[in-house]
């Protein structure tokens, strides 16, 4: 086995790097000057870069790297499945067994009556899949204008075309004559932003109830579903008010819609249960999983479906498909991870021991001058950047200026926090330790410290009227 330890100096790689690899959500010519950091190997929570700097991994890859990075046993699954059966496709009355253990092992774990999978390669392709599914189901069911599926503003569905049109965020939106139509979008339950003289749990409702408003406006019988995150991840790790998502469950009765659980981020642990529906107290009838399922180890997503709609979509010939769904090296591998999970009790860690923890420290962040409001589920969090905490104002910047000047004193204290507007996000590997906790607060501070003098430096330090 070949291991590249050895490399080409960094101005190099970068150099070829900016000549042939476009990456996702970068302004190329802007990164080509700066300059990628190159990762070159990780263990832990730890990634190593070609400078040799060891950082503290925050984001958990991509919101996915659960377990943790240098997982032997992983690595040798896929080996042994790729030497056994590398690939073989699920079309035309086939399967294989690496598809069917791991089905029976979501359905163990997913809630109530989740008992069946279709596997896509991502959770972008998965959510493709449920707007296909959804309005098929209700074609079979004698109900085809039932097309619309409600979704909300500033949330995160993937980068497909589908996926896209059902995230809310309108720089998206602005690329590609997007969204589709068939999708309509509502408010966000962001109460720091948008909150005004409501109090948290009035806010909450007032939100939810904007999905029964938008079902009558648009007709019962052309609304198909709603689709939403329990905790909005890549919108900023919004929390909603405890009375949002109870009443967002009793107008989805009412009304005979089907709720979609985007479980992307939430699921597999992140938010202290198997899935953030159960953290949230809502009964889905299709999950969408992705990421944590392999803990990124490999490409594999899927959406996890009620038994109702798997014996309704079940009497019709489902023309949808794609060339890696359950691909055997993919699912071998996203079952050991999950076998890893349970042995290692990896949920019961982040329920008892280092969440609380790290929730503990976190809010803690308040304390911080430029910090207005410390969100955080499980192991995902957010922080509020504000120059005035009584009144929740935003700075005058446009939005995002703030955040980045506190994102790049992350990067160069060797912490990968994320930002988004002027939010800063944390999504850490869920096998952090608490010693691990304590080096990521203190390079938060310090990056929020020396990211606030920077603010003031160059007069920024002014609120939006």
């Amino acid at each position: 086995m070949t291991l590249i330890s050895n490399h080409m100096p960094t101005e190099e790689l970068q150099a070829l790097d900016a000549a042939h690899h476009m990456h996702p959500f970068s302004t190329q010519t802007d990164l080509a000057k700066q300059g990628a950091r190159v990762i070159t190997r990780a263990d832990g929570v730890w990634i190593h870069d070609s400078e040799g700097n060891q950082i503290i991994d925050g984001m958990a890859g991509l919101w996915c790297v659960n377990v943790g990075y240098g997982r032997d046993r992983l690595a040798e699954v896929a080996a042994r499945q790729m030497k056994e059966l590398p690939y073989y496709n699920t079309f035309f009355m086939t399967t294989h067994v690496p598809a069917i253990a791991l089905s029976q092992k979501l359905a163990e774990l997913a809630p109530g009556n989740l008992n069946h999978v279709f596997y896509a390669g991502s959770g972008s392709e998965a959510n493709d899949t449920n707007l296909r599914m959804v309005r098929t189901y209700w074609a079979q069911k004698g109900k085809p204008n039932k097309k619309i599926i409600i979704s909300r503003k500033n949330a995160y569905h993937g980068s497909t075309v589908a996926g896209t049109s059902l995230g809310g965020m309108t720089g998206m939106h602005a690329q590609g004559g997007l969204p589709i139509p068939g999708v309509h979008h509502i408010d966000q339950p962001n109460y720091w932003a948008e909150g005004g003289d409501l109090d948290p749990q009035e806010f909450g409702l007032e939100r939810a109830r904007q999905l029964e408003q938008a079902i009558e406006e648009l007709g019962e019988d052309n609304v198909a579903a709603f689709i939403a995150e329990p905790i909005q991840g890549a919108g900023g790790v919004i929390v909603p008010p405890e009375s949002y998502w109870s009443e967002i469950q009793r107008i989805c009765d009412k009304y005979e819609i089907l709720l979609i659980a985007d479980e992307v981020i939430c699921g597999f642990g992140r938010t202290g249960n198997w899935f953030g529906s159960q953290t949230v107290g809502i009964r889905p009838d299709i999950m969408t999983i992705a990421k944590g399922l392999s803990s990124g180890y490999q490409p594999i997503g899927g959406s996890i479906v009620s038994d109702e709609v798997a014996e309704v979509i079940g009497n019709c010939e489902f023309n949808h498909g794609y060339t890696y769904s359950s691909h055997p090296v993919a699912a071998a591998v996203a079952l050991e991870n999950l076998i890893i999970m349970e042995e290692e009790g990896i949920v019961d860690h982040v329920k008892n021991d280092v969440g609380p923890y790290l929730k503990e420290k976190w809010e803690a962040l308040m304390d911080h001058p430029m910090v207005g409001e410390a969100k955080i589920v499980g192991m995902m969090g957010s922080i509020a950047l504000t120059p005035n905490k009584e009144t929740r104002a935003a700075f005058a910047a446009d939005a995002g200026t703030v955040g980045y000047i506190c994102r790049e004193r992350c990067f160069a204290n060797n912490l990968v926090m994320r930002h988004v507007g002027d939010r800063m996000i944390i999504s850490p590997p869920l096998v952090m330790t608490r010693e691990e906790v304590d080096i990521l607060i203190e390079r938060a501070i310090k990056s929020l410290d020396e990211g606030m003098a920077r603010v003031k430096d160059e007069g920024l330090w002014v609120a939006a009227s």
